[in-house]
Formats: structure tokens, C-alpha cells, sequence
């Protein structure tokens, strides 16, 4: 029963330094990474408007403003968020990697392989860009891309469920139904609802 009392007392020595030095981005950005934990994200969002007032370029406040855009459905604010905070730091992993999940959301595959592999560039331990571009791959027809994508995925992560599903669709594609079956039965041990229909696909090419 400890952990919200500690939320709370974060929160309040962030108040403080809010108080103490209003024109501290950063302890605006903490109080509200201290409220978003507590899903206060109207009073979250005021701050990080005013963090990035004070402190244009703090790159991660520009990500929690996209975040709590993505949480209302606003897509295209989540972008123009996330846009901003490659501006404000051209090598951003995150932002690129957000730029290229949004853009995916929406169809625009081609964009968000570009985000992507600036993501998984500036920081090529990125799972989930990895992951994410490995899907685009697979959505934009780049098959083999889309593999050795999600190879790359499963060197980092062996067990990694989502990886070893999309290794399983990817195999099935490039006409390998024995790797495919391999991995789709990998994804189930490791407790991933693979879809009946891809096992369906995956029986029927045996």
C-alpha cells in the first residue's frame, strides 16, 4: 500500500519545485509524468504546455503531450507532438518511433517506414520500432525486409511473442509453411492468442 503514497509525495516535492522555480521546465515535466502515473492528464497536459514554454526544446515533453493526444484518439495531434519533438532533438528515437506508429495507424506505410528506421537508427535497440517497422515492412509487401526484421527482433528478445507471431504470417507469405508453423507454435507456448485463422493458413499450406 506504499506506492501511492510515494506517487503522492513525488508529486508533491515536484509542486514545490514548480513553486520554487516556475520557469523550470523540467520540474514541470516531472510533475506531470507524476500526475499522468495518477491519469490526471488535464493538469498533466497544463504542465507540460508550460514545460515546453519554459524549455522548448525538452523533447520528452513534446512525447507525453502526443501520448495523452493518442489516449483521446487525436491522432493528427499526437503526430504534430511527435514532430515537434524530433525538432527539438533532430536524433530523437521515441519521436521517430511514434511518428511511425501513428503513421501506420492511419495507412501511411511508406511514411512510417521512413520514421521507423530513423528510430531503430538513432537507437538500434528500439523493440518496439523494430517490431513496428518489421509489420510495415510486411504491410508495404517487403517480405524478406519483414523477416529479417523480425529476426533482428528475436536476437535481442528470443522470447518475445509478438515477434515470433509476425515471423509466422511473414513465413507464410514467402511461401515457408514449416517456418511459419515453427514460430506460430513458438508465439503460442509463449502464451500469444495467435489468430485461428493463421493457423488455419498455416495447416492448409503443410
Amino acid at each position: 500500500m506504499d506506492k501511492p503514497k510515494n506517487v503522492e509525495e513525488y508529486i508533491t516535492k515536484q509542486r514545490m519545485a514548480v513553486a520554487q522555480n516556475p520557469e523550470c521546465g523540467t520540474s514541470r515535466y516531472n510533475l506531470a509524468v507524476g500526475l499522468l502515473g495518477q491519469r490526471k492528464f488535464e493538469e498533466a497536459e497544463r504542465e507540460l504546455l508550460e514545460a515546453v514554454n519554459c524549455s522548448p526544446n525538452l523533447a520528452e515533453a513534446y512525447v507525453q503531450l502526443g501520448g495523452i493526444a493518442f489516449q483521446r484518439g487525436d491522432l493528427d495531434r499526437c503526430l504534430e507532438y511527435n514532430r515537434m519533438a524530433t525538432r527539438a532533438r533532430a536524433g530523437f528515437s521515441e519521436g521517430w518511433g511514434n511518428i511511425g506508429f501513428v503513421q501506420l495507424q492511419q495507412g501511411k506505410v511508406e511514411d512510417a517506414i521512413y520514421a521507423l528506421e530513423k528510430a531503430t537508427k538513432f537507437n538500434p535497440k528500439f523493440l518496439q520500432a523494430w517490431t513496428t517497422l518489421a509489420n510495415a515492412y510486411l504491410m508495404n509487401g517487403q517480405v524478406a525486409e519483414s523477416i529479417e526484421t523480425n529476426r533482428k527482433v528475436i536476437d535481442m528478445q528470443p522470447d518475445f511473442a509478438v515477434a515470433h507471431n509476425n515471423l509466422a504470417i511473414a513465413y507464410l507469405e514467402n511461401k515457408e509453411p514449416e517456418l511459419a508453423l515453427q514460430h506460430c507454435k513458438k508465439a503460442q507456448e509463449l502464451g500469444y492468442d495467435v489468430s485461428s485463422e493463421l493457423i488455419k493458413d498455416i495447416e492448409a499450406n503443410q
